[in-house]
């Protein structure tokens, strides 16, 4: 009886795949970036690349791997769906001047296919249709042809870039059909599409004027999400329903009585805090730090709105014997949950450690919150709250909405 393979196991596959194939493996660089980088924290496999990318030669060599913990807060609202995580982890491969788009597509193609059992019936293919400035990636659409995949070209959708300025190119993104039947449509028409693996081919440099310079070596950058990986060739309909997410929504619904999109959305953003905090950042006011705060914040925000009756500057009650009045408190998290996290992204740190740094930003949060409520029993804020009283209690006061209507509704 065939199994479905583990997130970890899915990693290791991929790995494997690469080292057969003349890649060396790097080790995954930390969440934060150093200073002078114009990005606070990593959050693609390539942003410790990018000035090999641009032509510097790599002291691993021109073929690369690896498995990169990442950091996006650009989608930070869309976290409780079935695609998006905070903190993730990307494979990556890398020609650096050596193959071109025709070979990396063709060993992706490969890897899904015979190294992960996905049908070819169930794959299909976007490619930079070409724009005003540069004409259609008729490489990597050929090499698509004569893989026998379906193709779909676009213009925006196909085309990455590092930012403003950098190295950049058109990409080909492959998809996987995870809907009931056969597939259907193309992924820009049907959400059961669902994206798995990025080639970026790196052919340009985008000047400040915004013209494009060719490289003089041009490489090609891949990245392919693993946990959305691992949920498709585990049959999930969520990342969130594989086996990493498994022990957190296990675990935490007994204790703090949460479901549904607040109990992904919690799990999400603990997981990654402990992350954070293990690559060495702490809560503060602005920066890494800020980030940091923002997660656990809203965590809180969340958990506390269970608990509606209680000042949550009151001692905690244990857990055990908790009544749905009682608001939730961190120090009731499972330090298992932790330990599996930071053993899972290779992480030596104390677990006490994070629970001390998790309780230390609740216990500033609750005497925030308690000093908010002097604030909100002004005259000023008695009526109907508008746009700009929202902003001044959250600019001035740190309060989020969601809370202030929490601490009104007392």
């Amino acid at each position: 009886m065939e199994t479905t393979p583990t997130t970890r196991q899915t990693a290791d596959t991929f790995t494997a795949f690469f080292r057969d194939r003349g890649h060396r493996l790097m080790p995954s660089a930390s969440l934060v970036r150093p200073p002078g980088d114009p990005v606070l924290f990593t959050a693609a496999g390539m942003h410790p690349l990018t000035p090999y990318l641009e032509g510097r030669p790599h002291p691993l060599g021109r073929r690369l791997a690896d498995v990169q913990r990442c950091l996006r807060t650009t989608d930070l609202e869309e976290v409780g769906d079935p695609t998006h995580l905070t903190v993730f982890e990307m494979l990556g491969s890398w020609s650096l001047g050596d193959y071109g788009s025709r070979q990396s597509l063709r060993w992706g193609y490969e890897l899904l296919v015979d190294g992960f059992g996905i049908g070819p019936e169930r794959l299909h293919a976007t490619v930079f249709g070409g724009d005003g400035q540069t004409g259609p990636d008729d490489e990597s659409l050929r090499a698509w042809q004569e893989l026998g995949v379906p193709v779909e070209t676009t213009r925006e959708d196909n085309w990455w870039s590092n930012g403003p300025t950098g190295p950049c190119g058109p990409d080909s993104e492959i998809f996987v059909w995870t809907g009931d039947g056969p597939p259907l449509g193309a992924p820009s028409g049907d959400d059961r599409w669902v994206e798995v693996w990025n080639h970026v081919m790196m052919r340009y440099r985008r000047l400040d004027d915004q013209g494009l310079q060719p490289l003089s070596r041009p490489s090609v950058d891949t990245g392919m999400g693993l946990e959305r990986l691992a949920m498709v060739l585990q049959g999930r309909r969520s990342v969130f329903d594989g086996d990493l997410f498994e022990p957190w929504l296990r675990l935490l619904p007994p204790l703090w009585g949460i479901e549904g999109t607040e109990l992904r959305i919690v799990a999400d953003h603990l997981r990654s805090a402990a992350v954070v905090i293990a690559d060495g950042v702490t809560p503060g006011a602005n920066g890494h730090g800020y980030v940091l705060r923002r997660l656990v914040r809203r965590v809180l925000t969340l958990l506390w709105r269970h608990g509606r009756d209680r000042d949550p500057n009151t001692p905690a009650t244990p857990a055990t014997s908790r009544t749905p009045a009682t608001p939730a408190t961190l120090a009731d998290l499972p330090a298992e949950l932790i330990a599996a996290t930071l053993d899972h992204f290779g992480l030596p740190y104390p677990v006490a450690r994070v629970r001390e740094v998790l309780l230390a930003e609740e216990r500033r949060f609750a005497g925030m919150l308690s000093r908010g409520r002097g604030v909100l029993a002004r005259p000023r804020f008695s009526g109907v709250l508008d746009a700009g009283d929202y902003a001044y209690l959250h600019d001035t006061h740190g309060l989020p909405r969601e809370l202030i209507d929490i601490l009104r509704a007392e």
